[in-house]
């Protein structure tokens, strides 16, 4: 590894008006320009960059989302093209490891960045597998309407945001309240199973681009995650693509029948291989990968 260059300027505080720069960035690395996606998450995260020393915008991004005191997620780390093999990407990702302090860090990592992961620490424990196509949900029993014990509603923020986050804590291990509370205006639509009075599971659909993203998505068994998917992506026009944690194997057969074809796949990493917060089993598909 290449030690950084002296030449280029120090890691900063990402905001806002930053925005245009990270899409440019985003874009030099063959990336989509999601600019919903990069509001969130600079809304919502602490996102680090470094000025391009020839004055074109950034030569490196990341973004850190604490979770409470015990968690946090790593996305959205890009270095420019002109500026690759210069220890940038090491020197952005030292310095997130330096400010999350005691969380346990988690991330998603391509083939072509776990490299880096592991020689700052991080250790493969799972694989997410992105399913992308047209969804069939087909005349089965899920939905509205008619679907029993699986039957999936419209969630509404001041009716089920308390009980949606006493779940997701019970299942991520960590506070995301603010997060699921912007969730309500970012998604297209929040969706609930509900059983005996309490909230027993939830799903999210949100747009970005062409596509509609479903997630993120928990639920105790492969019942409800069908219902609240085929509730979420049910008439939509768009591809669909939903992160699925590879773990689930009979789902993973159920999604590519239902027309959701294998598109991508990252290793899930934790800093030191420490176990995570929470029931993770429980955890099916992810809201986005820099995000968790």
């Amino acid at each position: 590894m290449k030690p950084a260059d002296p030449s280029v300027p120090p890691v900063r505080r990402l905001g806002l008006a930053d925005l245009p720069h990270c899409l440019d960035l985003a874009h030099d690395r063959s990336w989509p320009r999601e600019e919903r996606k990069w509001r969130l998450l600079l809304e919502n995260g602490e996102g680090f960059g470094v000025d391009a020393p020839d004055g074109r915008g950034l030569a490196g991004t990341v973004v850190l989302t604490r979770y409470g005191t015990t968690a946090a997620a790593v996305g959205m780390m890009l270095v420019a093209s002109r500026y690759g093999g210069r220890g940038l990407g090491r020197r952005l990702l030292e310095h997130v490891l330096a400010e999350a302090g005691d969380a346990t860090l988690f991330l998603c990592a391509t083939e072509y960045g776990r490299p880096l992961y592991e020689k700052l620490g991080f250790e493969t424990v799972g694989v997410v597998e992105a399913r992308v196509g047209r969804f069939d949900a087909g005349d089965g029993p899920y939905g509205e309407a008619g679907a029993g014990r699986n039957a999936t509603r419209l969630a509404e923020p001041e009716r089920d945001l308390a009980a949606l986050c006493a779940l997701d804590i019970e299942v991520f291990g960590a506070g995301r309240s603010r997060l699921l509370a912007r969730l309500f205006t970012f998604a297209e639509q929040v969706r609930v199973v509900e059983r005996d009075g309490e909230i027993t599971g939830y799903g999210a659909a949100w747009r970005s681009g062409d596509r509609l993203f479903v997630g993120p998505v928990v639920a105790e068994d492969d019942a409800t995650v069908r219902a609240l998917v085929t509730g979420l992506a049910r008439g939509s026009d768009a591809r669909i693509r939903i992160d699925l944690h590879r773990r689930h194997e009979e789902l993973t057969s159920w999604f590519a029948g239902r027309g959701l074809a294998r598109s991508s796949t990252t290793s899930f990493m934790v800093h030191g291989g420490r176990p995570l917060p929470g029931d993770r089993s429980r955890l099916v598909a992810s809201f986005m990968s820099a995000l968790g």
